[in-house]
């Protein structure tokens, strides 16, 4: 029997990774079981290499609980180890296997393909384990199996031992406290977390966990839509087919695989944020990719798997590097490219995706001024009748007929036509366009893509009269007197009494509506921005002031003139003023029942 101590800088390195180096304890379990793969792996790889002749037999990892025993055992067939090997691999905390394996047979290629990387995982064991035993037997000709123990001190021992078949076992005896992971649900939870794509097969209470050839390890051309389906599903069992998905597959100046999928994107797009799996040589990671993927893009799934992601020694957390800086370059550039390929191939189809990518469009265009130089090309815009444009198509849609008397071609648009159906069809009287615009970010993305289109105004049907949405050098004359005109605005500030209202009075066509409530644009902008960011805007919840129009040219008008009653000329104005609020949903409450109320009088 040999005795040693082991060669660390501290003798609290095992406090400081039970507490600090890994975040979750079931960390562990991801490490021996990967560490047990790169073993396998190297087995391969040295065969392939005609280093080892021998059979290479089931190369399948397995993992087992005893609950009497209280031990969780992780069994390969990998290259093993030899006494010295121990002494050099375990014993050195730090000392990383798979850094001199891939020097040493780095000129034969396909060195990206060992897992292992950072030399500590196999210490994380002592999180949950109170003795750690290693038994192992190298494929080296002539080796001897050994025997490796430690109680998470300092202190270890090597033994021979009687193992017979080539690879390696560690047997973990589990503390008190860490007794939740000899139940087989758990241990289940971790491999399907952790170890669903390693590729080698992992067998776990007599089944196989894992997929070892998920999809972004092919090359596109031998998958089919029903493969890359298939998967999403296995990704996401619950959810909607995607729209359509990108392959990822580059190797230089970085290796990166993976696959992002366009799922059908909900109004509450916060709900599906963050399903990205960021993998390691098919290792889980993490779904915190936010560094990797630009942040518009987060609303995709799917799976981004480099070795040259920068990890910290636990591999839980991104470290900033400039690899991660040209992987979010390059990720951005190839959905930019995909969609811009999709529209221009099938405009047709594209246009019944977007009211699902569009979201995406949007949000990068937002938020990286090189996606738009490409986005803006292919963006749509869509009106009420149902009909796509580009911005360059709608702009010349239409220049002609709506564009004011300064030379700007003002956009008119409704974030709800059902709302705003009576504005919209008193603009459409005057043969202007209305657009739908009603996503969350759309008031974001209508102030960027303005101050972006040169020459271009966007404004809300309900922001104004038509007139003045569209300023021309014709305008209407009112049919009352400068005197009428006055008397009409006094008995409506009278009878409203409010401060928050301005009233003015507007030479507007007889068919109009006798009154309107508008909100003033950049106000409700800024309320509306607010909304979607989840803060106060600075005017509050409500704008602080409304518009009310009263239409001089509307027979009601001259009706609220002529009437000498006084109770019933205030009952005429207030009925028409609660018109327009309800024409805006804004009439609520006791006012909305006093409506009805005078509504059902008029009626007897």
């Amino acid at each position: 029997m040999e005795k040693g101590n082991l060669s660390i800088h501290t003798e609290n390195i095992f406090p400081i990774i039970k507490k600090f180096l890994y975040s979750d304890h079931e960390i562990f379990l991801r490490e021996l079981v990967s560490n047990a793969v790169d073993a396998s792996q190297k087995m391969k790889k040295l065969a392939d290499f005609g280093e080892f002749g021998g059979d290479l037999g089931d190369l399948k990892v397995s993992v087992r609980i005893n609950k009497e025993a209280k031990t969780i055992t992780v069994t390969d067939r990998g290259i093993g180890m030899t006494a010295d090997e121990i002494k050099k691999y375990i014993n050195q905390i730090a000392f990383s296997g798979a850094t001199e394996f891939i020097e040493k047979y780095k000129d034969k290629g396909d060195e990206k393909n060992i897992i292992g990387h950072f030399g500590l995982g196999f210490y994380s064991s002592f999180m949950v384990s109170k003795l750690v035993q290693i038994n192992t037997l190298s494929f080296k000709e002539g080796s001897e199996a050994a025997l490796w123990t430690c109680d998470g001190s300092t202190e270890f021992e090597i033994q021979p031992s009687d193992k017979t078949d080539r690879g390696t076992e560690i047997v973990l005896h589990i503390a008190e406290d860490s007794e939740e992971f000899l139940e087989a649900f758990k241990i289940k939870e971790v491999l399907e977390k952790y170890a669903k794509f390693l590729p080698i097969e992992i067998e776990f209470e007599d089944k196989i966990i894992n997929n070892p050839s998920p999809i972004w390890t092919k090359t596109p051309a031998d998958l089919t839509d029903e493969d890359y389906i298939a998967f999403y599903k296995e990704l996401y069992p619950f959810s909607e087919d995607p729209l359509f998905w990108i392959h990822l597959n580059v190797d230089y100046p970085f290796n990166l695989t993976g696959v992002l999928y366009f799922p059908k994107v909900k109004n509450d797009f916060q709900l599906q944020r963050e399903k990205i799996q960021l993998y390691s040589r098919q290792v889980f990671i993490t779904n915190e990719v936010k560094d990797i993927v630009p942040d518009f893009l987060m609303l995709l799934h799917g799976v981004i798997d480099s070795p040259d992601i920068p990890l910290n020694v636990s591999r839980s957390f991104l470290q900033a590097d400039g690899n991660v800086k040209k992987i979010n370059s390059y990720i951005t550039r190839k959905v930019a490219d995909k969609l811009a390929e999709i529209f221009k191939n099938d405009r047709a189809g594209f246009e019944a995706k977007f009211d699902n990518i569009g979201l995406f469009v949007k949000y990068g265009i937002i938020s990286d001024d090189k996606f738009y130089e490409k986005a803006k090309d292919y963006c749509l815009v869509k009106n009420t009748e149902g009909k796509h444009f580009t911005f360059g198509e709608y702009g010349e849609f239409v220049q002609a007929n709506q564009k004011d008397k300064d030379g700007t071609t003002v956009w008119l648009y409704t974030n709800d036509p059902q709302k705003q159906d009576s504005f919209v069809q008193t603009i459409k009287k005057r043969g202007y366009d209305v657009l739908v615009l009603d996503s969350p970010i759309d008031s974001h993305f209508l102030n960027n893509i303005e101050y972006k289109i040169d020459k271009t105004a966007i404004k809300r049907v309900d922001g104004d009269t038509v007139d003045k949405l569209i300023e021309k050098d014709l305008k209407l004359e009112s049919v009352l007197s400068a005197d009428d005109q006055e008397k009409l605005k006094k008995l409506f500030e009278e009878t409203l009494n409010d401060s928050k209202l301005q009233i003015q009075i507007e030479a507007m066509p007889a068919d109009d509506m006798p009154v309107l409530v508008t909100i003033p644009e950049f106000i409700r902008r800024m309320n509306d921005m607010a909304a979607v960011s989840g803060q106060r805007s600075m005017f509050g919840d409500m704008p602080t002031t409304y518009t009310v129009s009263v239409n001089a040219n509307h027979a009601v008008s001259q009706r609220i003139l002529n009437t000498t009653d006084a109770d019933a000329q205030r009952s005429l104005t207030k009925q028409v003023y609660d018109l327009a609020l309800l024409s805006q949903g804004i009439l609520l409450g006791a006012d909305l029942t006093a409506f009805i109320e005078r509504s059902v009088k008029s009626l007897n």
